[in-house]
């Protein structure tokens, strides 16, 4: 009587059940190797398996049963070893393939089956499955880890054809893991080169949840920190098991920082699809730049009825060739010769998009019925999936290593010998880690201590030349540097001028960037203004006081320098006034000579008339001193000059009035006159108060001499175009005014005593013409205080000063010239009937 047989699985809890559902297909041979290939789709929730997946389920499993044929039939590797093959379906969920992946350590365990009976009381018949030596695979990083986990824990070696996350670089997690596809590390490197070379400074990351997406984003990340230059706008994570809705919100999201139009994204390529599907309902089309992992590649499934939206698109993939020989082979496989793949058939359905007829199973009336006479590439589209070369190769290294192994171990033996019954997994990860040959490509195959592969990428662009045929096209490459022709790209709508992902625009010349805190690539410009030039890219500076900003405020230059020119306004009405008066004075002064010994001008004080003529002459020729350009002369004659032509004719001023006031005092008291009367002393007197001004003139050429000043502040205006330098003497405002002030004295002081002499008799005609040149005199005067220090903020306050010093001091001349002397030389010219003495002219009437 038989005895039943039983074939164990073993799940996660530790025991052997029997009723676990498998998705696999196996192949016999002296040394089973695993595979782990994404069949199908991840099913909806709570479904483990969706749809087929053509290239990256079956495309890459038929890739390693050609490499098998191929190898098997080489007669130089593995001569009379046969490699088998046990292939899983992880239905592309992580949690999945692990519990699919524990049928590859079941020939490693070893269980008590005494308490296990038959029906019929006889102990079953444990028939074990055959030892796998090394997997192949798996495809998704997730996935990988998550089998990774299990495969170390019995020594099992993994070689994957395309896993990239950064973390299975760690040899001390996955120390069994290899893989014959570059990390992401170097992907997430190139990826930022190509973002650098585009001029972006400010794009924003998509990943999906789990290792790929997340340690793809996370690498990209950190390699822009440390390299610097690119700032991450928005991180966004699509959720393992997406809600309704959901890529609306990430696309919302991604719009709030509108700027970063560049989208790094790590994402597997039904994630791709359905962002690129809420961008298109959001009317986004062309706004985004997708700069894609390898897991878009020169895919298209994820752009199929969203060219305009994928328009544009940068993706990146391990540097790869098409393999002619898979191409003969695959196209070649039907429903007769192909019988070993137990997908096929599902594979057949959807690729001709026909039903086979199942024996029970009744025809679907809106499906053709297929025939089996159907040929691939012919009656259907096919492209070589891109990650064929990869998987090929990841089955030679393992032969290779398998090889090299039985040489050293078997050396003279034919087929598996002692030493390799069974395959000790430290020692074949030893000679995986050393191979190094040439791949389907015709590049070399070879691991770094982590079992990381070298680092070579083509760089692709998704482009629509007309849109009856996009596609994408190679840009360049990376091989540790980047390559990219950028003539080559286009963008939406055809153009060719590269769009700009940025932050902030750069500023304009004269502009700081004040950075905004924590984004180092977004900053608000902001002009220098005043008198502050650029300094460097962060920081403005103000000019020296002797500089102002060129226009575009990049550097200094000298402020020019300004005098009182003698075709200004402000020179020339005061030039005049002070040319008549001169003019005046010296018809005045010839007329008194001309007629010295006349009553008039002997009534006048000659001695003291002509002293009061030489003060109101200097007072017009201080005009010219005013307005010459400043030198050390000048300067020394303005000082001098100033005061005394004032100092002079008050003086002079002063003793008459003293003079006639002293004399009316005395008669009142005493018919005795009162002393120094006479020429002589009130010569005396008049040139010792001149004294006093020559004096404090000299004494101030002693302290501070006479030089020139360029001042750089009196017009120094909001508006720098408007500063200039002003050549000036060293004569402050201050000082003018304190060389003046002895003149103002003795003005004042001739007006007290003008007020005291208003009521003399008429015979002292002199002391009214007096009181009323000082009356006037104080009004000019008090009217130029306000006017002169009014200016000070005024952009021509130079200008107005000297013009208002200068009119003043002429206006107060010509009222003393013309109260006191004018009436004097009209008599004596038009009226010398009146220029007689007092008897003569009785004598005549």
């Amino acid at each position: 009587m038989g005895r039943c047989s039983m074939f164990p699985s073993h799940t996660a809890d530790g025991f052997f059940r029997t009723s676990i559902l498998l998705f696999e297909d196996s192949i016999p041979g002296d040394i089973t190797l695993g595979g782990l290939f994404p069949i199908h789709a991840r099913g909806p929730h709570g479904v483990n398996c969706g749809e087929l997946k053509k290239e990256k389920g079956i495309h890459r499993m038929e890739a390693m049963l050609y490499a098998l044929d191929q190898i098997n039939s080489d007669p130089e590797l593995l001569p009379n070893i046969t490699l088998g093959a046990r292939i899983l379906d992880t239905c592309s969920r992580d949690t999945y393939a692990l519990e699919q992946s524990l049928t590859f350590v079941q020939a490693l365990i070893q269980k008590d089956t005494s308490d296990i009976r038959c029906s019929n009381g006889e102990p079953p018949i444990i028939r074990k499955p055959e030892r796998v030596v090394g997997v192949i695979g798996a495809s998704a990083s997730s996935v990988s880890i998550m089998v990774a986990n299990i495969l170390r824990l019995f020594e099992i070696p993994q070689v994957s054809y395309a896993s990239t996350a950064p973390e299975l670089s760690d040899n001390n997690r996955y120390d069994y893991f290899s893989r014959v596809v570059p990390p992401d590390s170097y992907q997430a490197q190139a990826m930022l080169d190509i973002v650098k070379a585009l001029g972006w400074n400010y794009v924003s990351t998509l990943a999906s949840e789990g290792n790929y997406g997340e340690s793809g984003v996370d690498a990209f990340m950190q390699i822009s920190r440390e390299a610097g230059g690119v700032c991450i706008a928005q991180s966004v994570k699509i959720p393992r098991e997406p809600t309704a809705g959901e890529f609306d919100k990430i696309i919302k999201r991604l719009m709030e920082t509108s700027n970063a139009r560049g989208v790094i994204i790590f994402a597997n390529e039904d994630d791709i699809k359905r962002v690129l599907e809420a961008a298109k309902r959001a009317n986004l089309t062309g706004h985004f730049l997708f700069v894609g992992s390898d897991s878009w590649g020169a895919k298209s499934s994820p752009v199929t009825e969203l060219e305009d939206v994928a328009e544009g698109a940068v993706t990146i993939l391990p540097k790869r060739a098409s393999i002619d020989g898979f191409d003969q082979y695959f196209v070649s496989r039907s429903l007769e010769n192909n019988r070993r793949n137990i997908w096929f058939a599902e594979f057949w359905e959807d690729d001709f998009r026909c039903k086979l007829t199942r024996p029970g199973i009744k025809l679907d009336p809106d499906k053709k019925k297929c025939t089996g006479d159907e040929r691939i590439g012919r009656d259907s589209l096919y492209e070589q999936e891109g990650k064929v070369q990869f998987v090929i190769d990841a089955v030679y290294a393992m032969a290779h290593a398998l090889h090299n192994m039985h040489q050293d171990l078997c050396a003279g033996s034919s087929g598996v010998c002692n030493n390799m019954d069974p395959v000790e997994g430290q020692v074949l990860l030893n000679y995986i880690r050393a191979v190094n040959f040439n791949g389907s490509a015709g590049t070399s195959v070879l691991f770094n201590e982590n079992g990381d592969a070298p680092g070579r990428y083509d760089i692709f662009q998704f482009q629509m030349t007309n849109h009856s045929h996009p596609g994408y096209h190679v840009i360049g490459q990376w091989t540790n540097n980047l390559r990219l022709n950028l003539e080559e790209m286009q963008w939406s709508g055809g153009d060719r001028s590269v769009p700009e992902s940025i932050c902030s625009f750069p500023c304009k010349p004269g502009e700081r960037k004040k950075m905004v805190k924590g984004v180092p690539c977004c900053w608000h410009c902001e002009l220098c203004d005043g008198y502050q030039y650029q300094l460097d890219e962060f920081a403005c500076e103000t000019c020296p006081s002797d500089m102002r900003p060129v226009p575009n405020r990049t550097a200094c230059r000298p402020t020019p320098i300004i005098k009182l020119e003698w075709n200004s306004p402000w020179a020339l009405v005061p030039a005049s006034l002070a040319m008549l008066g001169i003019l005046a004075t010296s018809g005045v002064v010839v007329t008194f000579i001309r007629f010295n010994d006349t009553p008039i001008v002997r009534a006048s004080g000659r001695e003291l008339s002509y002293v009061l003529l030489t003060g109101i002459f200097l007072i017009y020729l201080i005009t010219f001193l005013m307005i010459a350009e400043p030198g050390v002369v000048v300067c020394a004659f303005r000082r001098l000059l100033l005061g005394l032509g004032m100092a002079i004719t008050y003086s002079a001023m002063l003793t008459k009035t003293n003079r006639i006031y002293r004399i009316f005092e005395q008669g009142k008291r005493s018919v005795t006159p009162p002393k120094f009367i006479s020429p002589t002393s009130q010569l005396i007197i008049t040139f010792i108060l001149i004294s006093v001004q020559v004096i404090g003139v000299f004494v101030w050429f002693a302290v501070v001499p006479p030089h020139t000043i360029i001042d750089y502040d009196e017009l120094r205006p909001p508006n720098p175009d408007l500063a200039r330098g002003i050549l000036k003497c060293d004569m402050s405002d201050l000082s003018i005014i304190c060389c003046l002030s002895y003149s103002i004295i003795l003005m004042v002081t001739c007006t007290v005593y003008a007020v005291k002499s208003r009521g003399v008799p008429e015979t002292f005609n002199e002391a009214k013409p007096i009181g009323f040149t000082m009356y006037t005199t104080c009004i000019v005067w008090l009217a130029f205080v306000p006017i002169f220090f009014g200016t000070a903020q005024s952009t021509e306050k130079m200008f107005i000063q000297t013009a208002t010093l200068t009119v003043s001091m002429s206006l107060s001349a010509s009222v003393s010239l013309g109260m006191l002397y004018m009436p004097k030389v009209y008599v004596i010219i038009f009226h010398p009937e009146q220029n007689v003495q007092k008897r003569k002219r009785s004598f005549k009437v």
